[in-house]
């Protein structure tokens, strides 16, 4: 098991919940977007913000932004250890650095030590971009090379007193990245933050990272996630929660499953499965809802379901755990079955 490490409240490793995380984009000295954003992410089921700082003003609207946040901030900080040391100060309940991009060691010393004074964790990591020569000539781009930097970025903070470490090894390559965290799983017991870099377009990455992050969680590797998408960041977090529902990482919610339908299929099935999607998405209930393309084998296949409904032409049937319990014209079905949803989950 990963040692735990407290982020602002929110407890990542140490077998806690895997937590999600986003990046907002905005300018971060924008204070009034930044925490618009950071609502919305909130609302989305975000636990961990992550905002860039690329300047003083940055740094100082980390105080205004950590103040009126509803979830914790992590400040974003490479090729400056005044940056980092400001953004700590102004409050950031984490920081992401690169020990090999912040400067020589005295540097580093300095942003250990106020890491340490204000008792914050800090994570680090390597990417194919950041590999230190030395293991990039050693190595070539692979995952003993991304592994061997991170880790010596996470000694050296240690060897600074630093000892709540959460480190990352990624790389646009999906088999790398994967790779990469398997190596190191079995290196250290540090917590994992997971994520495909790059990974692209909202579908293209969206596909990316559920490979990814996927494989690695099914290894029950793992203790906080980013899904990283050219997209509006909320995307993200709707994102990163199929994933951990896909892979049986969180268990208190509403998993509907539909037909991908047929010739048979004489209904809009579909479209009734997105609309239901939609409405249970962000329900916390343990429960099966199916929407099947036809009477023919629809209740047997969704025999688990809680609640169901399978099409026909006519009339749809809509049954609890395979058992026909009522049968509604067609036409009608849509607003029967909804009806029949909102009074099972309450």
């Amino acid at each position: 098991m990963t040692k735990k490490v407290d982020v602002g409240g929110a407890a990542v490793g140490g077998g806690e919940r895997i937590k999600i995380q986003s990046m907002t984009t905005s300018a971060t000295s924008d204070t009034e977007a930044t925490l618009a954003q950071i609502a919305r992410l909130a609302g989305a089921g975000c636990d961990i913000v992550r905002v860039a700082v690329r300047d003083e003003k940055d740094a100082k609207a980390i105080r205004t932004i950590r103040d009126r946040s509803s979830l914790p901030v992590v400040a974003d900080i490479h090729f400056s250890a005044d940056l980092a040391i400001a953004a700590i100060e102004n409050g950031a309940d984490k920081v992401r650095i690169n020990p090999g991009n912040i400067g020589d060691e005295d540097k580093i010393a300095r942003v250990a030590a106020c890491i340490r004074a204000h008792r914050i964790p800090v994570r680090v990591g390597s990417n194919t971009g950041s590999i230190k020569k030395e293991f990039l000539e050693k190595y070539g781009r692979n995952e003993f090379a991304l592994v061997e930097s991170a880790l010596e970025n996470a000694r050296l903070l240690e060897k600074y007193g630093v000892g709540d470490i959460v480190v990352s090894v990624k790389a646009s390559d999906v088999p790398l990245t994967v790779r990469a965290y398997r190596l190191l799983h079995g290196r250290c017991d540090y917590p994992l933050h997971l994520g495909v870099t790059e990974a692209g377009t909202r579908e293209s990455g969206i596909v990316k990272s559920s490979i990814g992050i996927g494989a690695l969680l099914l290894d029950g590797i793992g203790d906080t996630i980013r899904v990283s998408l050219s997209a509006d960041p909320v995307e993200e977090i709707y994102a990163a929660k199929r994933i951990l529902r896909a892979c049986g990482a969180e268990k208190d919610f509403a998993d509907v499953v539909a037909c991908p339908t047929c010739g048979r299929c004489e209904w809009d099935c579909m479209a009734l499965a997105e609309e239901v999607e939609k409405r249970v998405f962000k329900v916390a209930k343990k429960c099966k809802i199916a929407v099947m393309g036809c009477v023919v084998n629809g209740p047997g296949e969704a025999r688990d379901a809680d609640l169901g409904i399978a099409g026909g032409k006519e009339y749809c049937v809509i049954f609890r755990f395979g058992v026909p319990v009522q049968r509604v014209p067609a036409e009608n079905a849509r607003e029967i079955f909804l009806a029949e949803l909102d009074r099972f989950l309450g």
